[in-house]
């Protein structure tokens, strides 16, 4: 039986303050943070769901949602003549509400009067902050064809990763009958499910939660009338089980979880693979973004090697290896950027601003001359001299300043900071 994607909404939760991810998430919500140098986090969910003709999505989130707004409302403009929309729905102190959103389900919970605005039998709820390319269809269709009340994305992983995850244990019927959250090493061989030739080769025999779920629109309505259950993964999900019919849906695909600054890192820099796990140049799975009416990149006596180049960039570098550049980025001759993801800028220096800030003795925007940037995050708006010493890895602790951090081995230079000529970070 397919279902008609009209009767499915789709719920994004943006996170809380994404302190994990800091200093990426100190001026913006995490769904904002930009990612692979031309598109933000909360697009992967979005265009996820419009691939699988899923239109009507609500993100929920509460912390330094300016920007994130700012980016919906330029990105996702549909037809008058549908029903499609992207809504944000921000914490709201109401009479009956009168705090911020205490966890997932709390977040749900508050805006649960926005959504029975609109028809809906299911309700799709996704994580802002996972990297994946997801058809829902056969998800849903899964989970209406088991006469599941709940259907959750399920992701087999090895051992090794098991301890890291919510892990779930099924019947013969992929139904799912106990939850853990956490497991000890010791405690898994009691948690094995059935998986695929293909997984058990790789040694991935137990099931971790990816945070991705369908709830039938009733069960829901009933689950959020309980106010003292406050998140989906911790709460609502242990305390169904066994009480609802509960269906896995295995997904074999490339997923991970930015949930932090070294895995947001990886991820990024993946992006520069020969054969990327997460495709980019996938015409089914395509990744929406706000269209920027740039001019194409220029470079001048650059050696580029597996790096992506965002659009609109003016590059005079020596070389640059391994990277992700973001959009308008500057890269001044001589410089050399490795192992970097560069952000790029939010708009350019007019000739004429340039020349005034070179006579005053300001730094330009982007990257200076004779530059060494390694294994660094540089956010956008940057303005970084001449002769930058960065050279990020094992070496460095665990520090944070008003220019920087660095977080297991990886510097971050913050948005929209001056390094002067001949800062160095070794």
């Amino acid at each position: 039986m397919k279902a008609k994607r009209k009767n499915v909404i789709a719920i994004i939760l943006g996170g809380g303050q994404g302190s994990r991810l800091y200093p990426l998430t100190e001026t913006r919500s995490k769904p904002a943070v930009p990612v692979g140098g031309k598109y933000r986090l909360v697009d992967i969910p979005i265009s996820n769901c419009m691939n699988s003709d899923i239109y009507r999505m609500f993100v929920l989130t509460q912390f330094n949602s300016a920007s994130l707004n700012a980016h919906i409302k330029n990105t996702y403009v549909f037809s008058a003549f549908s029903q499609a929309f992207v809504d944000i729905l921000a914490a709201e102190q109401t009479p009956d509400n009168p705090t911020w959103f205490q966890g997932t389900a709390d977040a749900v919970r508050q805006c649960m009067p926005h959504f029975l605005n609109h028809n809906f039998d299911y309700a799709l709820i996704l994580s802002g902050d996972q990297l994946y390319q997801m058809d829902f269809n056969d998800m849903l269709e899964e989970h209406i064809k088991k006469e599941a009340d709940i259907t959750i994305a399920t992701l087999p992983v090895n051992a090794k990763d098991a301890p890291e995850f919510g892990i779930l244990k099924t019947n013969h019927d992929s139904c799912i009958e106990s939850f853990i959250e956490k497991p000890a090493k010791e405690l898994l061989p009691d948690w094995e499910s059935d998986v695929s030739e293909e997984m058990k080769a790789d040694g991935k025999n137990y099931l971790a939660s990816m945070g991705i779920y369908i709830f039938n629109k009733k069960l829901l309505v009933d689950l959020m009338a309980n106010p003292d259950t406050k998140d989906f993964g911790k709460e609502i999900i242990p305390q169904a089980v066994g009480k609802k019919k509960i269906l896995s849906y295995q997904y074999e695909g490339y997923w991970t979880d930015i949930g932090n600054i070294d895995s947001f890192f990886e991820a990024n820099i993946g992006l520069t693979e020969d054969v990327p796990k997460f495709n980019l140049f996938d015409d089914t799975n395509k990744i929406y973004t706000r269209p920027r009416m740039l001019p194409p990149s220029k470079f001048k006596n650059t050696m580029v090697d597996k790096s992506l180049i965002s659009e609109g960039c003016i590059i005079n570098a020596k070389e640059i290896e391994h990277s992700v550049i973001g959009v308008r980025a500057r890269i001044g001759k001589d410089s050399v950027v490795k192992n970097t993801y560069v952000m790029g800028n939010d708009f350019y220096q007019s000739i004429e601003d340039m020349e005034d800030d070179l006579k005053s003795g300001i730094t330009l925007m982007g990257i200076g001359e004779g530059c060494y940037i390694n294994n660094a995050l540089v956010d956008k708006n940057c303005r970084i001299g001449n002769n930058v010493y960065i050279n990020g890895g094992s070496h460095l602790e665990n520090v944070t300043t008003e220019l920087y951090a660095i977080k297991d081995g990886i510097v971050v230079i913050k948005k929209g900071v001056t390094l002067p000529d001949n800062f160095k970070i070794e």
